[in-house]
């Protein structure tokens, strides 16, 4: 007598009783089908992508610059004498020093050009105010607003 025999069983052998007519997740995934896991997943991704993409700008560095200017002129609605002055920009916000006291804020926007500065510079507009600032080796000059 050998194993199985002598014993009713509805199925000779257990192994060929078990075919499943289920799918699992990954089943669906390989035929093409998105799942509600993997629309989630993809969701969550491109959220963290838009939220990495807005971050960026937060950790951008501010730009320091010592500038001369020769003569007066004008940044915001403070007034400058001829000299050394400190340029600092965060983002859209310029901030003139004089030694360690800001003597003048202003906002503004950056602006690309065709080609990049030779060299820094401040120009001023036919009021003595100051209109943009540009950086030697860059394309992008800051605009002042006022």
């Amino acid at each position: 007598m050998s194993f199985g025999e002598g014993y009713p069983s509805p199925c000779p052998r257990v192994n060929l009783c078990l075919a499943s007519s289920r799918k699992s997740a990954a089943d669906s995934i390989l035929d093409g089908k998105v799942t509600r896991m993997k629309f989630n997943s993809i969701l969550r991704s491109i959220v963290l992508l838009a939220v990495v993409a807005l971050a960026v700008p937060v950790f951008a560095k501010p730009i320091s610059k010592t500038i001369n200017i020769n003569q007066s002129a004008k940044v915001g609605t403070a007034k400058l004498d001829a000299g050394e002055y400190r340029l600092m920009i965060d983002g859209t916000k310029a901030t003139v020093q004089k030694g360690k006291s800001v003597v003048a804020q202003s906002e503004g926007r950056w602006e690309d050009r065709d080609t990049k500065s030779s060299y820094d510079a401040v120009l001023l507009n036919g009021s003595g105010q100051v209109s943009e600032v540009r950086f030697a080796g860059q394309k992008k000059v800051f605009i002042f607003s006022e």
